[in-house]
């Protein structure tokens, strides 16, 4: 071999060795919210094989997201649970949603089908309060005067780690009852009065999968998804719904996106007759001024298309996809507030 010929080759395998390079810089890095998870997963599988750039996504809870996106060991954190306008200053970030959806009871009883049990948010706050320990108690019965309920012990089972869904529902719980809000309230992370603790919606689904009469609470594709039994709600209204893209959006048509600063905007316990009493949008977080540039503009891209063309797959799996008009806010956002270090922005 010449010393050219080893010189090509020295250089071919240089420039191979910087392609590669830049296709692992390519791929975009995010962790956070258990919620989302499904439909992430869905557009990254897409978005790969359309652009050949990856999203490794970690499933790890809201708490987690938003830990790893104020350390700057992710591209993007991924929350249920908003941050608001002077905590997103203080930290430096950005914030917006990203896809609505629903957060559902699920049960695990012999004979019992989904839709078959109804809850007001009473009955549920009294469960998990521990103030309603038996499934034949006199309230559920009300309730459900067609079900035949078994004298069997309610096993309460929730969130072990910090969790936007965990969030949501707690909201929900404290809007609803006085005794929730006065004993517990909301937050990613409660002093649980009852029951046991399990990882993310996974964790949720799977230990009510295996406890004959469980009650847990989780995302509705996780229950879809695991065949769980759900049970509808009484809403605002005092309407009995079941969780359904209608009820959700039904829901969602409330949020003013456009006087939320920096739409931070709850959609708990929302007015409407068909109204899903637990519905959630999820949100990304970024850096306003991001270490790594190429990363960042990378997962804006996906983002941006994700909204683009990944509304079909959200509907499959029974998420709501942001209105145009608020992904045109979003990307307003971006263009605004996320620059590089020369002071541009990002993405146009």
């Amino acid at each position: 071999m010449t010393l050219k010929t080893i010189i090509r080759t020295a250089m071919a395998a240089a420039a191979a060795a910087v392609a590669i390079a830049g296709a692992e810089a390519a791929d975009i890095s995010g962790a956070g919210a258990t919620f989302p998870y499904p439909i992430y997963s869905k557009w990254a599988d897409a978005y790969k094989k359309e652009t050949g750039n990856g999203l490794n996504y970690q499933s790890i809870g809201s708490g987690g997201g938003i830990k790893q996106i104020k350390a700057g060991t992710v591209t993007f954190g991924a929350s249920d649970k908003p941050l608001k306008a002077d905590e997103l200053a203080a930290s430096g970030l950005v914030q917006w949603p990203m896809v609505m959806g629903g957060i559902v009871p699920v049960v695990n009883l012999s004979g019992v089908k989904p839709g078959d049990l109804v809850f007001d948010g009473d009955t549920l706050a009294k469960i998990f309060l521990g103030t309603i320990t038996s499934w034949d108690d006199p309230a559920i019965k009300k309730l459900n005067p067609g079900v035949t309920l078994p004298s069997v012990a309610i096993a309460v089972v929730h969130r072990s780690d910090g969790s936007g869904t965990t969030f949501n529902f707690t909201d929900y719980l404290s809007k609803v009852s006085a005794d929730w809000k006065s004993k517990v309230g909301e937050n990613t992370s409660v002093q649980w009065p009852v029951g046991i603790g399990a990882k993310g919606n996974e964790g949720v689904s799977n230990n009510v999968m295996q406890t004959q009469g469980a009650i847990g609470y989780v995302e509705y594709a996780y229950a879809m998804q695991n065949k769980l039994t759900y049970a509808d709600m009484i809403n605002m209204a005092g309407n009995k719904v079941a969780p359904t893209s209608d009820t959700f959006q039904s829901a969602a048509a409330n949020a003013d996106w456009a006087h939320a600063p920096g739409f931070y905007q709850i959609l708990t316990n929302q007015p409407g007759a068909s109204s899903w009493p637990i519905t959630a949008s999820t949100f990304i977080l970024m850096p306003k001024q991001p270490k790594d540039t190429a990363a960042a503009a990378e997962a804006l891209k996906f983002f941006s298309w994700a909204y683009a063309n990944g509304g079909k797959m959200a509907q499959d799996l029974d998420y709501i996809p942001m209105p145009d008009a608020v992904v045109a806010l979003v990307k307003k956002t971006w263009t605004d507030e996320i620059k590089g270090a020369d002071g541009k922005a990002l993405i146009n």
